[in-house]
């Protein structure tokens, strides 16, 4: 079983029988945590996907690591300005894009992204949970043509890595701001991979995209995960 809580924007805690893994917190209410090992993931720098209060979980009550990537440096005045202890700085484990990492019972494997830092795939308890940050199918209306033809096959080099695989859980961009290329990123993640539960993010507080996505794409509407609150959550 896995037990998943959406806190807000594209911060998630997935909990299994092991482990708690807690993606892109930087806003909403963390619930009681486990007395299992914890994982932080930070995709990014971004500020809404990576807060420095994350290093304050390392309070002496649980065994705790945090996967980060490479572009969130823990500089000597990044660790003084963000407060990270030494103790917290040593649990501290750096990805880019491409790169492999084992923990006790997991692998976490970086996929490039299409903006800043990484998108996460980690296997754990024999389960598989991928959380894109910001690798998405990035379009804007306004922008260059040739900017947009970039992205786009940028996003689909960058994912590649998903083609065909089994993904139990997974976190992926619903963004209103795209207007009508919302789910470009979405859907081409839904044909590339084998999907259970997909759960929008990055929605900006318009949970009414997810109804409107299964709507337009009935065959779909079963494995997207109607997200709805900061606050709730689902047992799978």
């Amino acid at each position: 079983m896995t037990r998943v809580t959406f806190l807000q924007h594209s911060g998630f805690l997935a909990e299994t029988p092991d482990a708690a893994l807690l993606f892109d917190w930087w806003k909403g209410t963390l619930p009681e945590l486990p007395s299992v090992p914890l994982v932080c993931f930070a995709s990014h720098v971004h500020p809404d996907h990576f807060d420095p209060r994350i290093f304050a979980l390392d309070d002496g009550k649980r065994d705790v690591t945090f996967v980060l990537s490479r572009d969130i440096r823990l500089t000597e005045r990044n660790r003084e300005k963000w407060g990270v202890s030494p103790a917290a700085a040593e649990k501290c484990r750096f990805l880019r894009g491409g790169e492999t990492m084992s923990l006790p019972g997991m692998t976490v494997e970086a996929l490039h992204s299409t903006d800043a830092g990484v998108a996460f795939l980690v296997t754990a308890g024999g389960r598989t949970i991928y959380h894109a940050g910001d690798l998405n199918w990035w379009h804007w209306e306004g922008e260059d043509p040739g900017w947009n033809r970039n992205m786009e096959c940028n996003f689909k080099r960058n994912i590649e890595p998903l083609r065909g695989r089994h993904i139990d859980v997974a976190f992926a961009p619903l963004d209103p701001r795209q207007g009508e290329a919302y789910d470009r990123g979405f859907r081409f993640l839904l044909e590339l991979a084998d999907i259970a539960h997909l759960f929008p993010m990055h929605q900006w507080g318009d949970f009414a995209l997810t109804e409107k996505f299964r709507r337009a794409y009935p065959q779909w509407a079963e494995r997207v995960v109607p997200v709805e609150r900061p606050g709730q959550s689902w047992e799978l």
